[in-house]
């Protein structure tokens, strides 16, 4: 027995054959010429809506959506399988973003998918695309998190594959106190920023920036190499010296307890007060303020002062606690004391000057 499904023309003429008719009378019935419905019975006709209509209602035991179908599956039949490049190029495009990859100059433009893949291959450093690539090391525990977007799995690793090339001195656990103090004290002035890189490198932190893909609002991400050389990657997306140091404090308080993975979007913003985060995230927004300013001595200020945040006042309090005015004001914000579009002035940028002595992809410069 054949699987082929039944055509319309075979359809028809079971139907002219039960009723005695011919095409002719058909014709006559359809308001169609000879010719018209010769053409219907050897299926060299597309049945379309109207003709559905026309025959429903000359063979009143059939319904226009049983003619439509028949004719959608009799013509698929027709039609021999894809070679799977459609599929292929699919099954690629939601892995990676890979128009903005292409833009960036991470992987090659390609015209094929075999040519497409071969470059997402060498990539994302693995010879196979399924399942999706891992960021995590092989000898580390993975802790649970949601599986990345393919954004947020691209911009991830171009942070790793530029900072495999990066040369740091050994890293060591127990020097993390030292390292976090150590940059703690770049806080006071914009200009320090330059050294933070340098200072990571000395403790054994790899130290990437790669502005975001598009509309990606991703701010940072701490990964492990292996399990002794730790990355820390920053998209810098906003240009404010409460942003810079906020989030690297973020990412230095998953590396300090060794989480295998964090990738962090909307940390910072005014989009950030709203997101219900989980229980690591929540522990390292804490620690990176603490970080920053001791939240005993912030708390203090607050019960002082609140809610007569004077210009004079921050800048009073940043030069008692030794740190940039405008983190006081990214740290007010954050605990909703006062608006997000507030003391703007006392946010100045430091991008600029971070990009100058980091290894960056993006942010006027390019890395292949």
């Amino acid at each position: 027995m054949s699987d082929k499904p039944q055509s319309p023309g075979e359809r028809i003429r079971q139907l002219l054959k039960d009723r005695e008719w011919t095409q002719a009378e058909l014709g006559a019935v359809l308001g169609l010429p000879g010719s018209r419905v010769t053409e219907l019975v050897q299926n060299k006709k597309v049945i379309d809506p109207e003709l559905a209509i026309k025959l429903s209602e000359a063979f009143i035991s059939t319904t226009p959506r049983e003619w439509m179908e028949l004719d959608a599956e009799y013509r698929l039949s027709l039609v021999s399988k894809g070679d799977g490049a459609v599929r292929r190029r699919a099954s690629m495009l939601e892995l990676a973003p890979v128009r903005e990859m292409e833009s960036r100059g991470w992987i090659q433009k390609t015209s094929t998918p075999e040519e497409l893949e071969v470059e997402l291959r060498r990539f994302f450093d693995t010879d196979t695309l399924d399942p999706p690539p891992s960021l995590f090391a092989a000898t580390r525990k993975t802790d649970s998190i949601d599986d990345l977007t393919p954004i947020q799995r691209a911009w991830c690793f171009q942070v790793r594959r530029i900072a495999k090339n990066q040369l740091v001195t050994p890293y060591s656990e127990d020097r993390m106190p030292e390292c976090i103090k150590a940059l703690r004290k770049l806080a006071a002035f914009p200009q320090e920023a330059r050294k933070v890189s340098n200072v990571l490198s000395e403790y054994g932190i790899r130290f990437v920036i790669v502005a975001p893909i598009a509309s990606c609002k991703i701010d940072g991400v701490a990964m492990w190499l292996d399990d002794t050389s730790p990355v820390i990657g920053m998209s810098v997306r906003f240009d404010r010296i409460d942003s810079f140091w906020f989030t690297l404090f973020h990412e230095l308080s998953h590396i300090q307890h060794r989480d295998a993975l964090s990738v962090d979007d909307n940390l910072v913003g005014a989009e950030a007060f709203a997101i219900e985060r989980p229980a690591i995230e929540q522990r390292a927004n804490k620690e990176a303020s603490k970080m920053l300013i001791e939240t005993e001595v912030l708390d203090s200020f607050i019960k002082r002062v609140s809610p007569l945040y004077s210009k004079d006042r921050i800048n009073q309090f940043a030069r008692k606690v030794q740190i940039h005015p405008g983190i006081v004001v990214g740290q007010l914000q954050h605990r909703a004391e006062i608006g997000f579009h507030a003391n703007k002035e006392m946010l100045v940028k430091v991008r600029d000057i971070v990009v100058a002595t980091s290894v960056t992809d993006g942010w006027g410069q390019i890395i292949g």
